[in-house]
């Protein structure tokens, strides 16, 4: 059997990815430079797409045209390999929850650290983000062209996107997205639960948004309920963190200092 004809057996099998690992214990008897000689030629084929350092995904034929394979269909595969968890994270898990407003250039996905030593120019379809834990209670999963995947529930996203926020396209961005969040968030006793995967500064942020920019004071409240519950004192922190706060209004409930001015998009 030439490896060749064992990705054909692993496709019509139902498994569309694997790594160099899985064809050297296929191929005992193949050189390593035979394996990369092979892997290499496939890939140039439009055969195979690899996608990390040493993993590869069997190109299914609906994308072959455009050579490229959109990073939902393989990343819970990917992530299995490096075995890390994670979940599909800012405008890429707001796209799923249906309040993207646009389809976002980049795939996003939430990890843990060390960081990635591949560099983007490998797969520029993926961007990586770290946590130091991931927020296990807070993710949702659905089912994938080739199995499942895991991606931030409303308010987990809601977080990232602020705390985030320079990822994305900055504050205006954020907000854009938060407004069509906002049918779905509910923060009713997540105050210990999922204020301890954030900063506290950042659910000031997110508080002075909801309340001051988008006007939904309801859900403010209870964010804010759930803060004071969480830290009974907070201090002043500037609303964006890349410019200065000399001359800066204050928001006096969620201690932000108003240094700068966020318009949402018209949706």
């Amino acid at each position: 059997m030439t490896i060749r004809e064992w990705i054909r057996d692993r496709e019509i099998s139902g498994f569309p990815t694997f790594s160099v690992d899985d064809v050297r214990s296929a191929f005992t008897n193949y050189s390593e430079q035979s394996i990369k000689n092979d892997l290499f030629r496939l890939s140039s084929q439009g055969i195979l797409y690899p996608v990390y350092r040493g993993f590869y995904v069997i190109m299914p034929p609906h994308y072959a045209a455009k050579r490229m394979i959109p990073p939902i269909y393989y990343i819970d595969q990917l992530m299995a390999y490096l075995n890390k968890p994670y979940y599909i994270s800012l405008l890429s898990a707001a796209e799923i929850l249906g309040a993207a407003h646009q389809r976002p250039q980049k795939f996003s996905v939430m990890t843990v650290f060390p960081k990635s030593t591949v560099s983007s120019a490998k797969n520029n379809s993926l961007v990586w983000e770290y946590r130091k834990e991931i927020p296990s209670d807070f993710l949702l999963s659905r089912n994938s062209e080739t199995g499942t995947i895991l991606y931030s529930n409303s308010e987990l996203t809601a977080i990232d996107i602020v705390q985030y926020e320079q990822y994305i396209g900055g504050l205006s961005r954020a907000a854009t997205i938060l407004e069509e969040l906002t049918e779905n968030l509910d923060f009713h006793g997540v105050s210990d639960s999922l204020l301890d995967y954030t900063s506290i500064a950042t659910i000031q942020r997110l508080g002075y948004m909801l309340e001051d920019v988008l006007g939904q004071t309801e859900i403010a409240d209870v964010l804010y309920t759930e803060l004071r519950s969480y830290a009974k004192r907070f201090r002043y922190v500037p609303l964006n963190t890349r410019k200065t706060v000399e001359n800066a209004e204050k928001n006096s409930r969620w201690k932000v200092y108003i240094n700068s001015i966020i318009e949402t998009d018209e949706i």
